[in-house]
């Protein structure tokens, strides 16, 4: 994972609907950026919906939710029209961010070990700079940790 303190590295994705975002477009916010394996899966499902349930409050914070996976744009789109998800999910097909990031590593399933996007999420500052990252995310209960740990003033 990336240091609490560094400056998170800029980049720019696609979201679900082709538009480019970049990190740089919140730089007056609390930017939550998480990673997940892949769009429509049970975990990665709960995790989105509980930022979905909890976006207004991440709104009334000045904080934006930005979701980063290796699927196609498409996916992204169908994903978050299903969910009704109010917050850009961008697509990473080449893990260059999710690299970038620290986010791909060895992970195990069944015993089996492979390589994979692991579960981490960055809280970055208005000011750029990593303030707190998760690596033993509990889909379920994420969003609203950081909320409590975070965003509650």
């Amino acid at each position: 994972m990336l240091n609490i303190g560094d400056m998170a590295p800029d980049f720019t994705l696609q979201d679900g609907q082709g538009k480019y975002v970049s990190l740089s477009d919140f730089s007056d916010r609390h930017v939550i950026l998480y990673f997940y394996p892949k769009d429509d899966t049970p975990g990665c499902t709960k995790e989105a919906c509980g930022f979905r349930d909890s976006y207004d409050q991440y709104l009334q914070a000045n904080a934006v939710v930005l979701g980063i996976s290796a699927d196609s744009s498409h996916s992204h789109e169908k994903f978050s029209t299903k969910f009704k998800l109010p917050f850009p999910l961008l697509s990473d097909p080449n893990k260059d961010v999710i690299k970038l990031y620290e986010a791909w590593g060895i992970k195990k399933m069944y015993g089996k070990e492979y390589e994979g996007i692991l579960r981490y999420t960055y809280v970055i500052g208005p000011d750029g700079a990593i303030v707190d990252a998760y690596e033993k995310v509990k889909p379920a209960e994420h969003a609203q940790q950081i909320l409590t740990t975070h965003l509650s003033h």
